[in-house]
């Protein structure tokens, strides 16, 4: 079984190196230049995977090892499973590649028990990424069940009294439990509200939609500055509410700007309010994202330091995934703000067009099989410094995706 999966893996990079996305005058040659690279890579990284990877024991690629010569490979359970599968299904979406229907099933599919994960907040990043994406095009009814019960496990988490979705267990042996926090709530959680707000689409149950707003409402309040940007990590106490720290985990300091973050406060806002029509969320989004694009160490190409107020800036390492992610949050911005659809489309363009070079973008066969390169784990854990990160990859194909669907409609 396994030598003909690999057979068919090889077929599929051969069709990934003669592909060509057929051109039409609303999308850019930029555009499509940049979903044949993603195929031709992401081919070689399916055919790396039959051999890695055995049925019982699915992995997925997230990263490279510290010796940069091999990619990391993690179970299901890992926040950043789900980035592949649906970084699988963007690219069927883009290209109509029949051949890859199967993989993004399969890696999907891997992640079933991951439903039941309470042990962290990210079920939303690994359930919606993958199944969310995948129930758009294949066995719609099962998908959904396995993303309502996700929903279930993440709402577990809600501490009411503080009305926040706890972020991370405290293990005394952890470095989160030695930090002396109660309730940690980081600004990453506001992308696992989308779970939620599908899971009262698809079930109807009013909980998840509660929630989720809750969370939205005191993380607006709380995680951000006069200026727009905001803090990493709110620690609330959660028997009464009450903040007790402002602090970072994986900035440089508590006061600065932790790039990803900003990132994912726009992002994350930007969806909120699609959702729930709540205009407070789309100024904030709106805000953070002025405050990013107005900054004095924004470099020229867009592509940002991993903390805007790094301390060696302009040597400091950048940040692809944050750039990524930031770019498909304005092509949806475009929608939301009809008024200044021109500003942030343009921006995101930018942000795109400089990702889509050399600098950024792997040849195929190098960088780990991983499409982009050049982004920024955690420089405080001394973890993932410069290097290819699968949820770069991911957002960059899903507003690769956006920005297609943009320019078609005009």
């Amino acid at each position: 079984m396994k030598s003909k999966l690999i057979i068919l893996c090889g077929a599929l990079l051969a069709m990934a190196m003669g592909c060509r996305v057929s051109h039409t005058s609303s999308t850019s040659p930029t555009s499509e230049a940049a979903i044949i690279n993603a195929k031709q890579q992401i081919a070689r990284q399916l055919v790396a995977m039959e051999t890695k990877c055995k049925s019982s024991d699915m992995l997925l690629p997230v990263t490279v090892k510290r010796n940069r010569y091999a990619t990391a490979y993690f179970k299901y359970d890992d926040w950043r499973s789900g980035f592949f599968p649906g970084t699988l299904w963007y690219l069927y979406e883009l290209t109509h590649d029949s051949s890859l229907l199967n993989s993004a099933k399969k890696y999907t599919d891997a992640l079933t028990e991951a439903q039941y994960l309470k042990s962290h907040h990210d079920i939303g990043f690994i359930i919606n990424c993958s199944f969310g994406n995948g129930r758009r095009f294949t066995d719609k009814k099962r998908y959904e069940g396995i993303m309502v019960q996700a929903a279930r496990s993440l709402c577990t988490r809600f501490r009411p009294k503080a009305g926040v979705i706890q972020s991370w267990n405290l293990d005394p042996g952890s470095w989160m439990g030695k930090r002396g926090w109660s309730c940690p709530v980081i600004i990453d959680n506001m992308m696992n509200l989308e779970l939620l707000y599908e899971a009262f689409k698809i079930s109807g149950d009013s909980t998840f939609y509660k929630v989720a707003t809750l969370h939205a409402d005191r993380t607006l309040k709380e995680h951000f500055r006069p200026d727009g940007s905001c803090y990493h990590v709110i620690d609330y106490n959660p028997e009464n509410g009450e903040v007790l720290h402002r602090q970072t985990a994986q900035g440089y300091a508590d006061e600065s700007a932790w790039s990803r973050g900003q990132a994912w406060a726009i992002y994350g806002f930007t969806m909120c309010y699609r959702e729930t029509g709540n205009r407070r969320y789309l100024s904030q989004a709106i805000k953070t994202f002025h405050f990013m694009k107005n900054h004095p160490n924004m470099p020229a190409d867009r592509i940002p330091y991993w903390d805007m107020d790094a301390p060696e800036i302009p040597t400091e390492p950048r940040d692809a995934s944050a750039a990524a992610i930031m770019a498909s949050a304005l092509y949806e911005l475009t929608t939301a703000d009809a008024a200044h659809a021109k500003e942030y489309k343009q921006y995101a363009d930018s942000i795109m067009n400089s990702l889509a070079m050399a600098e950024y973008t792997a040849t195929p066969g190098e960088n780990g099989l991983f499409v982009l390169k050049h982004s920024t784990g955690s420089i405080p854990h001394d973890n993932e410094i410069d290097v290819p990160l699968n949820y770069a990859d991911y957002y960059y194909l899903e507003a690769l995706k956006r920005k297609r669907d943009l320019e078609k409609s005009v």
